[in-house]
């Protein structure tokens, strides 16, 4: 009897699993069973068919199943759901229309995906007006409302990638967009210094964003929050996060870990070994903090539907474990990351420490030379890379994936630091990004300088600590820290006697670089009490504004520069 491999959901980790047991035995029958009426769609594409990036929603699929056929010899049955499995039998009980079947398996492929929250806590989360957007079906619909009902008003819940895609493209078809996020900032997987320069990007171009503060109500026309503030809406989309979906596999008896995911080994085969599971529906192990963890994206979904197909056939495959790697655009940036954030490394527990870089991300005398914002995360004392983050205009995802081809090799500071890249003035820097990065990291390591983040910045000028500010007189002028002095790096020679000696003194040019130069200087001449602001007044400008209005509070510039 021919081996028969059924494989339940199509999309990313399903189909990928497909088309490697094609590729590897033609003697097996593949059925893949999708509930939905769509199979092997670019779901992290949806988004962008709101503001017609992608032209209409037949380009959102990728294989339809007359190709799996024709090309593949796959089955693929759509609008079919499995409803339950029978292990000791070896069968599933598919649904189709009004009727139900028993489809027998040898070896049974789980990829469920993860179903998106609709918190019940909400009153009129179930009205009609409210969506989600998972799939290609979701999309579709949302934009007929939109476009039947003349609706220019519209509210994103949640400021995760689908909400902050979603509020970005919509933006972009000229409608009024509110972002709320219940938590004080938006992208979690950032650190919150970082995200304030998101946080302005959405701001320049008119999301009404809003932190701190859920949604109560969702009515016809408004969402009430839980403040008692009322924003006008006449759709709202729900992108809070997701769940995965195990109800099937939990019927079943089969194992779930600790996170709420389907437990799965190194080869992702269930506690059944007839069983496997792959991608949002299951748990992984993550190779940094040592823990079980969620990770709902593309990437992982091909890997582990293509390794369980490679077990599947007799080949080896050891699962090392993820780091969650991940890019986003909003409007004119890039925002990468991988690995632990600061905020993470610390909440696991691993000691670490942070270089915050702000380098031309090409050399700055071509066109379109741009400030990139590069935090790199090391632990300490090994210098060991924990993870990173990149914002800018252009190749934010370059930097971040050279940094974590290194994390997935335990790579150090050092190794960054002799990592050898392409270069030409039109696309980087001799020295790039990443190199400053990895050489401030081992100045910090090695101990050769201190500094203090620009979240420290507000409460210095408040103590009215001593904050030397080198960039020259005319960049000072057009805007510069309240209390600081300004010493131009040009002059600092000249002028040490003006530094005091018995206080802590905190230095800070445009972007850290000169004030790193007159620290240097300083120290062979004494100064054993200066300390670096990272970042500088760029990063301060940048990390101050957002707040600054989204709360009301008196700045503490006399102008922002953020150029």
């Amino acid at each position: 009897m021919t081996k028969r491999i059924l494989i339940v959901g199509g999309v990313t980790g399903g189909a990928s699993a497909a088309a490697r047991l094609r590729r590897l035995d033609e003697s097996v029958e593949i059925v893949i069973f999708e509930r939905g009426p769509h199979v092997s769609y670019s779901n992290c594409s949806l988004p962008y068919f709101l503001s017609r990036a992608v032209p209409d929603s037949d380009s959102l699929l990728m294989v339809t199943p007359d190709r799996f056929k024709k090309q593949y010899n796959i089955e693929v049955r759509t609008e079919h759901e499995v409803t339950a499995i029978d292990r000791a039998a070896k069968t599933i009980r598919v649904k189709h229309g009004g009727t139900e079947t028993e489809e027998r398996y040898d070896v049974l492929i789980l990829s469920p995906g993860a179903e998106p929250i609709r918190p019940k806590s909400i009153e009129g989360v179930g009205r009609e007006n409210v969506f989600t957007v998972r799939s290609v079906s979701d999309v579709v619909k949302l934009d007929a409302w939109l476009s039947a009902h003349g609706v220019n008003d519209v509210a994103v819940v949640g400021g995760g990638f689908i909400g902050c895609e979603v509020a970005e493209t919509l933006r972009e078809s000229k409608r009024n967009v509110a972002l709320i996020e219940a938590m004080p900032q938006i992208m979690t997987p950032f650190d919150f210094d970082m995200i304030q320069i998101l946080h302005k990007e959405m701001m320049d171009h008119g999301v009404t964003l809003i932190l701190k503060d859920g949604v109560k109500r969702i009515g016809e026309n408004e969402v009430e929050l839980t403040s008692g503030r009322t924003v006008k809406a006449g759709a709202v989309i729900l992108a809070i996060g997701v769940r995965p979906e195990t109800e099937l596999a939990k019927a079943a008896g089969l194992a779930i870990g600790e996170t709420g995911g389907i437990r799965v080994n190194h080869n992702y085969q269930t506690n059944d070994p007839s069983i496997y599971a792959v991608g949002d529906a299951i748990e992984v192990f993550h190779r940094l903090t040592r823990k079980w963890t969620r990770l709902a994206l593309a990437w992982p979904a091909q890997m582990q539907g293509r390794a369980a197909a490679d077990h599947i056939c007799g080949l080896s495959h050891r699962a090392k474990g993820v780091i969650g790697s991940s890019v986003l655009r909003v409007f004119n940036l890039y925002a990468a990351c991988t690995g632990l954030s600061e905020h993470a490394a610390k909440e696991a527990g691993i000691p670490c420490e942070a270089a915050y870089v702000i380098p031309a991300d090409k050399v700055s005398i071509m066109p379109g030379s741009a400030p990139i914002h590069l935090k790199l995360v090391f632990e300490t004392p090994t210098g060991r890379i924990l993870g990173a983050q990149a914002i800018g205009k252009d190749a934010a995802d370059r930097r971040i994936d050279v940094i974590a081809a290194l994390i997935s090799m335990d790579g150090t500071l050092d190794d960054l630091k002799e990592t050898e890249l392409c270069y030409a003035p039109v696309v980087g820097t001799a020295k790039d990004a990443v190199h400053m990065a990895a050489l401030v990291g081992l100045n910090l390591l090695d101990g050769r300088f201190r500094q203090v983040p620009v979240s420290a910045v507000r409460g210095l000028v408040e103590q009215c600590a001593y904050i030397v500010d080198v960039r020259e007189t005319g960049e000072f002028a057009a805007g510069h820290l309240k209390t600081a002095v300004n010493i131009p790096l040009s002059e600092l020679r000249g002028r040490m006697d003006e530094i005091p000696k018995d206080r802590p003194v905190y230095l800070h040019c445009r972007s850290s670089q000169r004030s790193y130069n007159a620290i240097m200087a300083l120290q062979q001449h004494g100064f054993d009490n200066v300390v670096n602001i990272a970042g500088s007044y760029l990063g301060i400008c940048l990390y101050e504004y957002a707040q600054d209005v989204l709360e009301g509070r008196e700045k503490i510039v006399t102008a922002y520069n953020f150029n």
